[in-house]
């Protein structure tokens, strides 16, 4: 199954032909995409009743990687979270199954400590079956011990464009989950990736689709609207099957929603 989608889900006015005509932000977007990317959960919570709206405009199987809170990973730097974990999972069951993965993206100053790393991935996963994919920007995560315990923990480790260092570049960690966000390089949330990228990063996928049961790919390069045609042309190579939508997808898509975060 790919995931294929973008950070938010704004509809650029420049690539609006690609979408519906009608209904909401979400309900058009979830027309040519299977995944969307919730970055919006990381600044401010959300009601559940507003995570339940969400969910209620989009088909079946589309799927929301909702990112966890800063004040969890960069302000409480995974110490003593406890509580706010319980607050911000309370609020992302309104997804119900449509909560497709939460994702963790770690200060890059934020070290690997055995005491405080581990017990965080203890204590989510005490509290969170489903999949969570962690962007460490750290090198000390990205050691093989490390990469252990997070296949202990049934924790996939993000593939990151651009990468801080060379093994951020490749997904590790659990590999029943596969990650990429690709955030725009050379320059960082601006930058277009061209045909040739988009051709090699398709033929990646495909490979990583042999040994996992999910490939993420996730665009976060919105500055200058590149994200919505990236996505789209790397639908375009994969084809109009396991979870990648075409246009016509879009006649049996509910009519109720709420428009981006």
């Amino acid at each position: 199954m790919y995931r294929i989608g973008r950070a938010a889900w704004a509809l650029p006015k420049a690539h609006l032909a690609a979408f519906p005509a009608e209904g909401t932000h979400l309900q058009r977007y979830a027309a040519r995409f299977s995944a969307v990317e919730i970055n919006s959960s990381f600044y401010r919570p959300h009601r559940p009743a507003t995570y339940a709206r969400w969910a209620a405009s989009v088909p079946a199987d589309f799927r929301f990687s909702v990112k966890v809170p800063k004040t969890i990973t960069h302000q409480h730097r995974l110490a003593g979270i406890d509580s706010l974990l319980d607050a911000f999972l309370r609020e992302v069951i309104g997804l119900g199954k449509k909560l497709g993965c939460l994702l963790v993206q770690l200060p890059p100053s934020l070290e690997w400590v055995d005491q405080t790393s581990d017990a965080f991935l203890t204590s989510l996963r005490a509290r969170f079956g489903g999949a969570v994919a962690l962007e460490p920007r750290h090198p000390t995560w990205f050691t093989d011990e490390v990469t252990e315990r997070l296949c202990a923990h049934k924790v996939a480790r993000v593939a990151a464009d651009p990468a801080r260092i060379p093994e951020a570049a490749e997904p590790a960690g659990w590999p029943e989950i596969v990650y990429y966000r690709l955030h725009g390089s050379p320059r960082m949330y601006y930058s277009n990736y061209d045909e040739a990228y988009l051709d090699r990063l398709a033929e990646r996928l495909r490979a990583e689709a042999g040994r996992a049961q999910e490939v993420w790919c996730i665009f976060d390069n919105t500055a200058h609207d590149h994200a919505t045609p990236n996505a789209l042309g790397l639908i375009d190579r994969l084809g109009d099957r396991l979870g990648v939508r075409v246009l016509t997808d879009h006649s049996n898509a509910p009519r109720s929603g709420a428009d981006a975060p």
